[in-house]
């Protein structure tokens, strides 16, 4: 006796409509949407918030912080990689197109500045570049001063912008070292305490990151990001 087959049809994935869904089904798309890297779809959801009458550091914080940090805990746990959260920073970067001017118009206060750069020397900046992205993402402005930078450049960009940190990478064995040029510098010219500073990169650890004397070392782009938010928070509530 032949089987019989049974042949089933796929049924085509119904169309999510963005702006038939309320404000909190719309907030939780966008997060799916970010997750996945769709710019269109994120460009599209901040437009309908802003139109419904939301502020643009709500759509910021509600939508695409929020998002962001959801895909920073999956790469951290390696759930994702690096291809996809480069998809998902340019999605947010999509969005924050549309609401950088209007946060600067609002005079919306970013969760904190970070000065970033690849030591002199070092031409790699794909890690670097994810880390800003991610900093970005939760709420940071990012000067971004890009490779080869040398003590001067990062001298100068400390104090032209002021940021809260100071964040280096470098790649290479070789470049490491440099690290620790810039942030003696800071030290000869009493400027140490004034910057907090974070590094990162593939041949770097937790102790030389003690040993060359910076605030913390950030194994990834998504612990870089929640570093930064927690030394931030720790300075200003000791300040307060």
């Amino acid at each position: 006796m032949k089987g019989i087959e049974i042949m089933t049809e796929e049924q085509p994935e119904e169309e999510i409509i963005l702006a038939d869904l309320s404000d909190e089904d719309l907030v939780v798309q966008m997060h799916d949407d970010l997750y996945d890297g769709l710019g269109e779809e994120i460009v599209e959801g901040t437009t309908i918030l802003l139109e419904r009458g939301w502020s643009p550091s709500d759509v910021l914080n509600d939508a695409l912080v929020e998002g962001m940090r959801i895909v920073g805990i999956d790469f951290r746990d390696g759930i994702l990689f690096v291809p996809e959260v480069l998809l998902s920073a340019n999605a947010m970067k999509a969005g924050m197109e549309i609401l950088r001017p209007l946060l600067a118009e609002t005079g919306a206060e970013p969760v904190g500045k970070i000065v970033i750069g690849t030591v002199k020397g070092d031409i790699h900046d794909i890690g670097k570049n994810l880390v800003g992205m991610m900093l970005e993402g939760a709420g940071f402005e990012v000067i971004d001063l890009g490779i080869n930078t040398d003590v001067e450049e990062f001298l100068g960009a400390l104090d032209e912008h002021k940021p809260d940190l100071l964040g280096m990478s470098a790649l290479l064995t070789t470049t490491m070292p440099y690290m620790k040029v810039v942030i003696d510098t800071l030290i000869e010219k009493s400027l140490r305490e004034e910057y907090m500073v974070i590094v990162g990169g593939a041949p770097l650890n937790e102790e030389f990151g003690e040993a060359i004397g910076a605030d913390a070392y950030c194994r990834d782009a998504a612990v870089a990001a929640e570093t930064a938010k927690r030394l931030v928070a720790e300075r200003r509530s000791s300040a307060a």
